[in-house]
């Protein structure tokens, strides 16, 4: 008899006023079906983790490379001139290599012309720059900078399609922890170069480095933060050698 009032039973569906002779908690076997599950995971290989830790672990080097010149200005080791002609050969190398056989003479004078104007503004502001926050202590100026250079690692651009990433918040938390910094140095001069450095690591290098970007370019980058870390702080060199090797491990190990 009960196998009788089964077979009379409406076959179950999914909308509840169908299923009146159906317990409230019944459910039927076809009721997940549709469910799918892990649409959008995607398995990166061993080598695509690599290349993309190591370029977290570069943006993290171009900061350590930025305030490691700041500490040489800033101590006088090293001359404003003797960092600034190096850095800017470099960067004109890297700008032949990035522009490569689309160079033109149009092109280099249309370059050219923005450079020029970007430092004779940026001489011409120095000064004013350089004075803008002295009245701040230096552990304000330190805890300020240490927030924006963080606001700078977190919001750039790592090859990420997320609602995160943003340029313009990555870019004005570098130039404002530059600007901060050049209030510590001597002299205008130096808050000058600081900038420069800041432009051409902040806004330059990422530009150059974003089409040829190759995980094997963290290999000379490491070396040459951790030699110079070395002579400057120990403790600094062990914790950024730390923290970049555990990213390495942990993606290989995960």
């Amino acid at each position: 008899m009960a196998r009788t009032v089964q077979s009379k039973r409406k076959p179950w569906v999914k909308n509840l006023y169908s299923n009146r002779e159906y317990p409230d908690n019944y459910t039927d076997v076809s009721f997940l079906k549709d469910l799918r599950t892990n649409l959008n995971v995607r398995f990166y290989t061993f080598a695509e983790a690599v290349a993309g830790i190591s370029v977290l672990n570069n943006q993290i080097s171009c900061i350590t490379g930025f305030l490691i010149l700041y500490h040489l200005m800033l101590n006088d080791t090293v001359a404003p001139t003797s960092i600034l002609v190096p850095t800017c050969v470099i960067t004109g190398i890297g700008y032949l290599f990035y522009r490569g056989k689309s160079l033109s003479m149009k092109l280099l004078g249309e370059d050219s012309k923005t450079l020029v104007t970007v430092l004779l503004f940026g001489y011409m502001f120095s000064p004013m720059l350089h004075t803008l926050t002295q009245a701040i202590s230096t552990d304000t100026i330190y805890t300020m900078t240490f927030f924006v250079m963080l606001f700078n690692l977190m919001f750039a651009d790592y090859g990420l399609d997320v609602a995160m990433v943003s340029k313009a918040i990555s870019l004005n938390g570098a130039i404002f922890g530059a600007i901060c910094l050049a209030s510590r140095l001597s002299t205008s001069y130096h808050a000058f170069v600081l900038l420069v450095e800041a432009a051409i690591f902040f806004v330059l290098y990422p530009i150059l480095t974003a089409g040829t970007w190759h995980a094997i370019f963290m290999l000379p980058i490491f070396v040459i933060c951790c030699t110079t870390l070395y002579f400057i702080s120990r403790p600094v060199m062990h914790l950024y050698a730390c923290t970049t090797l555990f990213r390495v491990l942990w993606k290989m190990l995960g």
